[in-house]
């Protein structure tokens, strides 16, 4: 028996993923596309496909008759409307899956660490540069101590709507926290790109880690990216490594350490080109995020009577 979802957020993360359930789950039945924006491409999407919809957001949703059947709710609004969100939830006993950067609930994803998280009532997707860069950096560290981890998203502007661009520093601090909780960097840092380029190009995304240990295993290291690259493309089929693994030798003073760190520098560079649900396959950002919502959702209600 399917579990009936709902999703707040009618932009271009909050229709993807939309999309998504309805083509893609065997588990999860969409029963309702939450607004705000009566007129919204996502709204008017979705009562073309048969899903209820509101524009008068979380507060439309729960007098809604089809919320009684609605155990998830995936919020792909903006932080701020997130916390809002979230409480009105909890108080409902709704599980809530959170594709925005508030991370109020702990940090998820999906190859490094879901299973340790089943019991949440509220899980945050980090950002798409954290989906697609954590499990890289969680892949080194399962080798070898990583100093300090750096991740550079670049994604095409045409890809960002109004609720990316709205949360692009709640971004770079979400990722970059990730990238030390989930990853297990001692420190970590984020940068995100919007690359004005026509036509828009595909997202793609660099890691840096700085390793302490003069001899590193470089076989190793390469052979985790390469199966956590492997478990990622389950999901996300459009991920992929650009080239092999790089290995530089480093001695160098780290600012954000305060010390000199000697050893390798591992380099990965990765490319995520979308499935086309809703944008095309330029927006890999929209996909990794939905598709590891949905991977997680998924999990969730597997585990949950």
């Amino acid at each position: 028996m399917s579990v009936g979802v709902a999703v707040i957020g009618s932009g271009n993360i909050g229709t993807d993923l939309m999309i998504k359930v309805l083509r893609l789950s065997e588990t999860l039945r969409m029963a309702a596309l939450v607004g705000i924006d009566e007129q919204s491409d996502g709204l008017a999407r979705a009562r073309r496909l048969g899903v209820a919809t509101t524009a008068k957001g979380v507060e439309g949703l729960v007098a809604m008759p089809e919320f009684a059947d609605v155990r998830v709710v995936f919020d792909a609004t903006s932080a701020a409307a997130h916390r809002h969100h979230a409480a009105v939830l909890a108080a409902l006993g709704r599980t809530v899956v959170d594709l925005t950067p508030a991370a109020v609930g702990p940090y998820v994803v999906p190859t490094v660490n879901l299973d340790a998280h089943l019991g949440e009532p509220n899980v945050n997707m980090v950002t798409c540069g954290g989906q697609a860069t954590v499990p890289v950096v969680a892949a080194v560290a399962a080798v070898t101590p990583v100093a300090y981890g750096e991740i550079v998203a670049s994604i095409a502007s045409r890809s960002a709507g109004p609720g990316t661009r709205a949360n692009i520093d709640e971004f770079t601090d979400t990722t970059a926290r990730a990238v030390e909780v989930v990853g297990g960097a001692e420190r970590g840092k984020a940068i995100i790109v919007l690359n004005p380029a026509e036509p828009p190009l595909l997202m793609r995304d660099t890691v840096y880690c700085l390793c302490p240990d003069p001899d590193l295993d470089r076989a190793a290291v390469a052979a985790s990216v390469v199966d956590m690259v492997g478990r990622v493309q389950r999901y996300v089929p459009g991920y992929r490594l650009k080239q092999d693994v790089q290995f530089d030798p480093v001695d160098t003073y780290v600012p954000q350490l305060g010390r000199r760190v000697r050893g390798w520098q591992v380099s990965v560079f990765l490319e995520v080109s979308g499935a086309g649900h809703y944008l095309p396959a330029y927006a890999g950002n929209l996909d990794i995020m939905t598709s590891a919502a949905l991977r997680t959702a998924e999990r969730l209600v597997e585990v949950r009577p």
